[in-house]
């Protein structure tokens, strides 16, 4: 038996559906006259439509099959020549108007990496990438050798690093990048082909240099987000060989060598070839020319880093370092520079923290940052810690002179450090920068009686690291010894120590003993008394590991204790008959002690 029809009017979903099917014909209608008409050489008036169609479309579906309409559309005219130079007037005028609909288009994906849904940031980027090779590719033909195409790629760096709002977004744009469009560009590009790192590098540090910090306030921020996650840049030649435009991956012709200024004067064949927004005479790479070692100074004469082309650029491992250099060279002032002062800490920690490992080897000249790492040493706080290793890196391996690094070290030690939740981390560093058997034992003195007094108002947890540090420190300079062996009988008022002397090498602390230390034997937690007696004994146990103790809390103390095996059973009663003098009945009042005398009541 057949249902009966339904008076109803049909769903809404089913209307949708309609409106969604007819949408999806329209762009496939007009994608199908654009092809035939770019197969024909007929008008591409159709083109004007289909945009059209995608800056209006409501739903995110429908907008994912115009764009990609489009980018279809867009490579066939791409791969045609449509776009390429030359030819009469009128077909002037029709390339100029087709490079107008592609620059929208471009600037709606752009636009679209900022959008609510996810699909379409991710789709926007994949096609501005994929339009990258395409139109690289056809300037190569174009021009008979590999290019990389500027123009477009400054749009891609400009919507990564600016992040314009999308036209389809009613709401107010953040301006910070997302986590899924900086993973995919990683994971896929910047981190992989070495043609897309250097443009980007190179682009970013001018768009940084160029751009006004106040009307793009998280600039800074997106750059150093990409910047941060970058662990595959070359160290050996060999390693260039990943390329997104193919054609680049090509070698190319040897740099002529070095040649007087009187002699270059024509070189007009090594300028680069995407002079678009390019000064001829830009030279900014002559500052990063000075990195050539001893040994590539002897095998032979070679082109300075601003006479090669781009093709050139690209195959040399001193040029992505110098580009790598300048972009962090430009970053690193705007961090700083950011007015909100607690995101400027936070950026200039992230920064720090990739600094020794990830940075400062690929630079061309390290000490370039000295100044900048100076400036956060100033700062104080965990940034300044941050800042001292990077300084510490700097004089350890790049032969920097920093005189008054020990000093501003010593300036750390004060009563906030063991109460700070960095207070680990301190610990890791100080234990590295004095971990030279070369220091003199009168700085070492400095900063372990100077953690021994500050242990007097600190935590458990802060004596638990102090203890074995300093057990270690004297372990490695057995000068140090006097302190431990001399009369544990001072107090603060006696005491030679001048906690107020700045400099570490004028303290006196040599010629003190480590008493407050020593009164940690009786301290009201088991485990700190327990481990300073160590430094009763013969010092022939091994140094402590440090990484044992630095994570210690109150809740970790307390678990501790409350494990902890009891050998012997404590007291919980005592017969007061046993003890008749433990509390006399009989007390001497001293004449006027007021509190002695409150004492006496119940007496």
């Amino acid at each position: 038996m057949s249902r009966p029809a339904s008076s109803l009017p049909p769903p809404s979903k089913k209307r949708k559906v309609q409106k969604d099917s007819e949408f999806g014909q329209s762009i496939q209608r007009l994608e199908e006259q654009l092809t035939a008409a770019a197969a024909s050489n007929s008008s591409l008036n159709p083109l004007a439509d289909l945009l059209e169609l995608a800056f209006t479309a409501g739903d995110a579906q429908d907008t994912s099959k115009a764009i990609y309409s489009l980018y279809r559309i867009f490579v066939i005219l791409i791969s045609g020549g449509k776009l390429g130079t030359g030819g009469d007037e009128a077909a002037k005028v029709v390339k100029a108007w087709i490079w107008d609909r592609l620059n929208s288009y471009v600037d709606f994906l752009c636009g679209l990496l900022k959008d609510e849904e996810k699909l379409l940031r991710i789709s926007a980027l994949q096609i501005l990438f994929s339009l990258q090779k395409h139109l690289s590719t056809a300037a190569s033909l174009s021009e008979s050798q590999p290019q990389f195409h500027g123009s477009h790629f400054r749009r891609v760096v400009s919507a990564l690093l600016f992040c314009p709002p999308s036209r389809r977004s009613a709401q107010g744009n953040s301006g910070v990048l997302d986590a899924d469009v900086l993973q995919l560009f990683h994971e896929t590009w910047f981190s992989v082909h070495d043609d897309v790192r250097w443009f980007f590098l190179r682009e970013a540090g001018t768009l940084i240099t160029t751009a006004s910090i106040s009307e793009h306030p998280h600039l800074p921020a997106n750059l150093l987000a990409i910047l941060e996650g970058l662990n595959t840049f070359p160290t050996e030649k060999e390693e260039l060989n990943a390329w997104w435009v193919s054609e680049l991956g090509a070698k190319p012709p040897k740099p002529k060598p070095s040649r007087k200024v009187s002699a270059s004067a024509d070189d007009s064949s090594d300028e680069e070839p995407d002079k678009e927004g390019e000064d001829a005479d830009d030279d900014w790479r002559k500052f990063f020319d000075e990195d050539t070692t001893t040994a590539e100074k002897t095998k032979k004469p070679g082109a300075r880093l601003h006479k090669l082309t781009i093709h050139q650029s690209l195959h040399s491992l001193p040029s992505h370092r110098a580009v790598f250099t300048r972009a962090w060279l430009a970053l690193l002032p705007k961090v700083s520079a950011v007015r909100d002062v607690e995101k400027s800490k936070s950026l200039s920690s992230r920064a720090l923290g990739v600094m020794h490992r990830g940075v400062m080897p690929h630079l061309t000249r390290p000490v370039l940052i000295m100044d900048w790492v100076g400036g956060c040493v100033d700062i104080g706080g965990s940034i300044g810690l941050l800042a001292l290793n990077a300084l510490f890196v700097l004089m350890k391996e790049y032969n920097l002179d920093y005189p008054s690094f020990y000093t501003k070290l010593y300036a750390f030690l004060d009563r906030d450090v063991l109460h700070s939740k960095h207070r680990a981390r301190f610990f890791r560093l100080t234990e590295l920068f004095l971990s030279s058997t070369h220091l003199p034992a009168t700085l070492l003195a400095s900063f372990i009686k100077r953690l021994a007094r500050l242990s007097l108002s600190a935590p458990p947890s802060a004596v638990i690291m102090i203890i074995p540090f300093t057990y270690n420190t004297l372990k490695r300079h057995p000068a140090l010894m006097a302190m431990i062996h001399r009369p544990a009988d001072d107090t603060a008022s006696s005491d030679p120590f001048d906690i107020a002397e700045p400099n570490p090498l004028l303290t006196k602390a040599i010629e003190s003993s480590l008493w407050e230390l020593n009164s940690h034997r009786e301290h009201y937690l088991a485990g700190v008394s327990t481990l300073t007696k160590i430094f009763a004994e013969a010092f022939t146990k091994p140094s402590y590991a440090m990484e044992d103790f630095l994570d210690h809390t109150y809740g970790t103390l307390f678990d501790a204790d409350a494990t902890r095996k009891i050998k012997k059973e404590p007291p919980v009663a005592m017969e007061i008959g046993k003890h008749k003098d433990l509390f006399p009945r009989e007390v001497e009042v001293l004449g006027g002690d007021v509190v002695s005398e409150l004492w006496s009541f119940a007496c």
